[in-house]
């Protein structure tokens, strides 16, 4: 499984749908695509949500984040992440 940061933004039309019911039918869809949320936070800024959430491969990674944003109306940039230990394994063999 791999760790991606999904990054989301409400269009004027999904504030207008924010609902504790539109998360858990979000979470279930992430599901759909072989997805397990870790966690889930509200922001303030740049951007309004971060979803971190592990997928089997980047296929499902981008299927989910593109039906996720066709359901809710929220914008999502979904980027892989990799834990700070295996970078640097990574790149010591360089």
């Amino acid at each position: 499984m791999a760790t991606f940061f999904m990054f989301g933004k409400y269009s004027s039309e999904a504030l207008k749908e924010m609902s504790a019911e539109r998360t858990d039918k979000a979470v279930s869809l992430i599901k759909k695509f072989g997805g397990e949320l870790n966690s889930m936070y509200a922001l303030l800024g740049e951007q309004d949500l971060v979803l971190i959430v592990d997928f089997p491969e980047l296929e499902q990674a981008i299927k989910a984040s593109v039906a996720l944003t066709k359901m809710t109306g929220v914008s999502f940039t979904s980027s892989p992440a990799v834990p700070v230990e295996d970078f640097d394994k990574m790149i010591s063999e360089i």
